[in-house]
């Protein structure tokens, strides 16, 4: 009788163990800090995080902002320009004040500067990388140790422009194209912290990212009537107008989902709204390849490529 209670009271204890292990895991989601979460993509991959019980630590510049973050199930609103070193510094302090770690960074803040390389002034060049360039390496320094401690993850917003590269687009391309080589070196620099890096390289999705560039251009008055490319002007403000009109981006948060918590991330994740985006960005990087390997001294022929390629298709 004593042995059979004995086996009951350790059945009863075992029992308990697992249900307070099951419960401690429950009570404790895994957090994400998101930049530039106020609008379009960043808002839509908040909301979809904090939909799926993550707590996501949404930065965001402006107090209306900030508040309305604040009031979303799941969400903690950060003050957090990532231009500043002064709000990224504390935003650590707070993120880490909370007493949860960080599992997961998504470097979502961006901006586009759009006009003719030869007419624009290198002050919005300069503005574009400050943003989309330094902003995630600033914010990637100081969040570091937090995501190397947890054994996290890290994605940045890129863009199929960081692939492709077309008149009146340079600046912001030049800036995505950065991002790409900041994703590759700064996967490899992680590996040996266990720390998975990935890029996430959307089409056209609805955003405020036009209507920003068009506030911008009209306050400063960099391109106007007087410009050499002023048809492109017309055309180009207009798309920009309707930018927000695009399809929802929830096809893009779902991507950063799987990048951020997958057994198996992958590096880049190219997410369009349409086949023809998709086509256009795969021949651009094919059109890349076949140029560098036109007649050069070490050039390889149709059959090679195909083996490298297939090669390397199982390499993934």
């Amino acid at each position: 009788m004593k042995k059979i209670t004995l086996i009951a009271v350790f059945i009863l204890a075992s029992t308990f163990a697992i249900v307070s292990f099951a419960s401690e895991a429950k009570e404790t989601p895994k957090t994400v800090l998101v930049t530039g979460a106020s609008s379009g993509i960043g808002l839509k991959i908040t909301e979809v995080l904090a939909e799926n019980g993550y707590i996501v630590y949404a930065g965001a510049r402006k107090d209306d902002d900030l508040k309305r973050l604040e009031a979303m199930e799941n969400v903690e609103s950060v003050k957090l320009d990532v231009t500043d070193q002064e709000q990224i510094n504390a935003a650590v302090k707070k993120i880490a004040d909370k007493g949860r770690g960080l599992d997961a960074l998504v470097n979502n803040a961006g901006i586009a500067v759009i006009g003719p390389l030869i007419e624009v002034p290198v002050e919005e060049l300069e503005w574009q990388m400050n943003v989309n360039v330094l902003g995630p390496f600033r914010v990637t320094q100081a969040f570091a140790p937090m995501i190397i401690e947890s054994k996290g993850r890290i994605t940045t917003t890129g863009s199929i422009s960081g692939i492709l590269s077309g008149s009146m687009f340079g600046h912001y391309s030049m800036s995505k194209h950065a991002v790409e080589a900041f994703t590759d070196s700064l996967a490899k620099e992680m590996e040996r912290f266990d720390v998975q890096v990935s890029v996430i390289e959307p089409g056209n999705y609805a955003s405020k990212i036009g209507e920003s560039y068009i506030k911008r251009l009209e306050k400063k008055g960099y391109w106007g009537e007087d410009s050499a490319y002023v048809d492109e002007l017309t055309r180009m403000k207009a798309g920009m107008a309707n930018a927000a009109q695009s399809k929802d981006p929830k096809e893009v948060a779902e991507a950063v989902m799987h990048a951020l918590f997958s057994d198996k991330p992958k590096r880049r994740y190219m997410v369009v709204p349409h086949a023809g985006q998709a086509d256009y960005t795969l021949r651009q990087v094919m059109t890349e390849m076949l140029q560098l390997n036109q007649d050069q001294p070490y050039s390889f022929s149709r059959e090679q490529l195909i083996e490298m390629m297939d090669a390397q298709m199982k390499a993934l």
